[in-house]
This record gives C-alpha cells, sequence and structure tokens, in this order.
C-alpha cells in the first residue's frame, strides 16, 4: 500500500490506510520505539473488514518519520535510567505526539476518530482524548497503564526485558541488527502464545530496511513523556474507554490496566490469555468485535 505524509509543522508523519474512506474512521497510535508495521497487516485489514477505514502511523523519530537525530540533542545522548526519570531537556513532548497524531487525522479529513493506542500509544490516545475531546469517539488502550510523567507510574511497570536487552550487543551489520529486533520481539510476547519468528522476522526485515532501530531515537521519545510536565486527568474521559490486557505481558503489570479502569468513568476491561505486550494472532478476532462494540456504544 502506498506511503502517504502529514505534516505537522516541519515534522513529517508517514502513514497507511486500509479499509474504504466511508468506513468509521480509526487511528493506530504504537508504542515507544516502533513503526506503524507493528500493527499487524492482517489485523490491520481484519479492522477494515469490519468496517474501520484504519490509518496506521509511525511516530515521530521512528520509521519514515521524521528524525530528530543530531550530536546537539542532549535527550538522545543520555543514558535510559535519566531517561526513565524524566532527566534531561527532552527534544519534543507528549503533546506533540498528540499533535502529530491529530495532523494524520486532518490529513484524511477526519473530525474525529476512534483511537486505539499500544503501549506509550495508549498514552498518546488517553491524552488525545482529555485534551481534544471532541476529536476522539471512542477508545482502546491496549499493554496499558494510566497517563502519567510521575515515578510513582513506574510501580507498573516490569523491567526484566529491558534489562536483559541493555544486556545484549549486536553486530551492527543488517543481520546483526535484524536480530536485535526479532530478539525485542520475543523479548516482549508472551512465553507460552506461540511467538511467530517467520512473521517476526519478516517485520524486523522490513522495518530494518525502512528505517535501522536507533536506540537514541528509543531514549528520545522516553524522555518526552517522563519529562513532561503535563497533568493527564484521565477520569475526564468521557467516551467509551476499552482496556485490553494480556495476561501474561512481561512489561506491563496488571496493576496498570487496573488502575486505569478505575479512573476512567465506564470503562471495560478485557483480558486475553496467552497474549503478552504484543498482538498475537488468536487475539484478533475477538478483538476486532469488542473494538466494533465501541461504536456502537458511541452512537
Amino acid at each position: 500500500m502506498a506511503v502517504k505524509i502529514a505534516r505537522n509543522g516541519d515534522v513529517e508523519l508517514a502513514y497507511e490506510t486500509f479499509g474504504a474512506a466511508g468506513g468509521e474512521p480509526l487511528l493506530l497510535i504504537m508504542g515507544l520505539g516502533q513503526q506503524m508495521l507493528l500493527w499487524p497487516d492482517a489485523f490491520c485489514t481484519a479492522l477494515a473488514d469490519a468496517g474501520f477505514h484504519v490509518a496506521r502511523f509511525d511516530n515521530r523519530d521512528s520509521g519514515l518519520s521524521t528524525s530528530f537525530a543530531g550530536p546537539a540533542d542532549s535527550a538522545g545522548a543520555q543514558p535510559w535510567w535519566r531517561a526513565l526519570l524524566g532527566g534531561g531537556a527532552p527534544a519534543y513532548s507528549t503533546v506533540d505526539f498528540v499533535e502529530d497524531g491529530l495532523a494524520v487525522m486532518d490529513a484524511l479529513g477526519w473530525a474525529s476518530a476512534h483511537l486505539a493506542g499500544a503501549s506509550m500509544g495508549s498514552v498518546i490516545a488517553q491524552a488525545t482524548a482529555v485534551l481534544h475531546p471532541q476529536r476522539v469517539r471512542s477508545l482502546t488502550a491496549m499493554m496499558t497503564m494510566p497517563a502519567s510523567s510521575s515515578v510513582a507510574a513506574l510501580r507498573h511497570l516490569r523491567f526484566g526485558p529491558i534489562l536483559t536487552m541493555i544486556g545484549r550487543r549486536y553486530t551492527p551489520d543488517r543481520e546483526g541488527q535484524v536480530q536485535r529486533l526479532v530478539d525485542i520481539f520475543r523479548l516482549v510476547a508472551s512465553p507460552d502464545g506461540g511467538f511467530d519468528e517467520p512473521w517476526a522476522r519478516e517485520v524486523a526485515e522490513r522495518s530494518h530496511d525502512r528505517r535501522p532501530f536507533d536506540p537514541a531515537a528509543e531514549r528520545r521519545q522516553l524522555a518526552a513523556g517522563r519529562a513532561s510536565k503535563l497533568t493527564i486527568d484521565v477520569s475526564r474521559i468521557g467516551v467509551p474507554t476499552l482496556i485490553v490486557y494480556g495476561e501474561n505481558d512481561p512489561m506491563v503489570r496488571p496493576s496498570g490496566p487496573k488502575a486505569l479502569l478505575r479512573q476512567v468513568p465506564g470503562a471495560r476491561l478485557v483480558t486475553y490469555p496467552h497474549m503478552g505486550h504484543n498482538l498475537p494472532p488468536h487475539v484478533w478476532a475477538p478483538l476486532v468485535e469488542q473494538m466494533s462494540a465501541q461504536v456502537r456504544l458511541g452512537t
């Protein structure tokens, strides 16, 4: 499918669409350090077949969207722990991520849309629903916890996969960097979910050829959210909200989605066995049905 470009000021945002233009508009927002390809093609097609007009896009500093790489970027040079604790001067902010998503919607002519976010993308979706409620029809928050830049929010996270990847070294050639991505995908998947290595390798290869994995970009994205002084009161979310959690998520503790469930009025929580911090094929059909139900709740 053709990659198109939306613009938020000087920032270019690469996006793709699935489905008929007359369908229910649905914006998919990806998480930390990953490209839009992590929304599986077949999942996007299933959403389109269910009546959605689907758009997925590369966040700034990932994929084919604008890169903020540069020697003067102190946020990119700082270590993981400092970015995680909110140190340094970020190159951009959570508000910028929100405005990027709105720019993609504007490029598509969408006055409002259903939003679905994964991991960091779910935080961006929550912030959009609070800051721009008129632009959001419903919210699906996957692999998630309440949007917050406080250190206390870190209690909802597990750091094992991060520490594992920090300790690994890979050759700088294509083979080594593709293997790095495959290993990341494996680490965040459910250990008993039947990891699909052929799919992971295909996506890793496509991702690398679009833009090689950049740990500094990942740290810049992390710093943007963690250093933000923006307060997102998720109790102000007033649209139908679906919270999706994998019961074997190695990154987010069950306390994360439960905390969001308590804070968002009328929110629903669904959990799936054998699902980790990813979207394995066995959850696609039931998840599409749940997301379709969001449309019915919002009308």
